[in-house]
């Protein structure tokens, strides 16, 4: 398992309950891959750099995850056709020497 940080920019104009079955089917997808999330920070709703389908604003969410590097893909994959997500970013957060 590696640690990992999901950033998710959903459209801004779902309600709570939209926005909120986004995030389970999310974590749905990670949990069956056997990978936990860690947390979920909720940003809120931000002005982006440039307009994304049409949008000038999203909902963002930053997930910290652990999950199997082969499992990455197939979470793009997904997210890609998930319709509420206009963007998301996968990275891997390197552990310190320490740990």
């Amino acid at each position: 398992m590696r640690n990992y940080e999901l950033v998710l920019i959903l459209q801004p104009n779902l309600d709570e309950e939209a926005f909120n079955a986004a995030i389970d089917k999310v974590k749905g997808w990670i949990s069956e891959a056997e990978g936990t999330v860690e947390k979920i920070d909720v940003w809120g709703k931000r002005r982006l750099a440039y307009p994304i389908r049409k949008q000038t604003e999203g909902q963002y969410v930053l997930l910290t995850v652990k999950m199997e590097p082969s499992f990455t893909n197939k979470l793009e994959a997904n997210l890609r056709l998930m319709e509420p997500v206009m963007r998301f970013l996968v990275k891997l957060v390197e552990s310190s020497p320490n740990s």
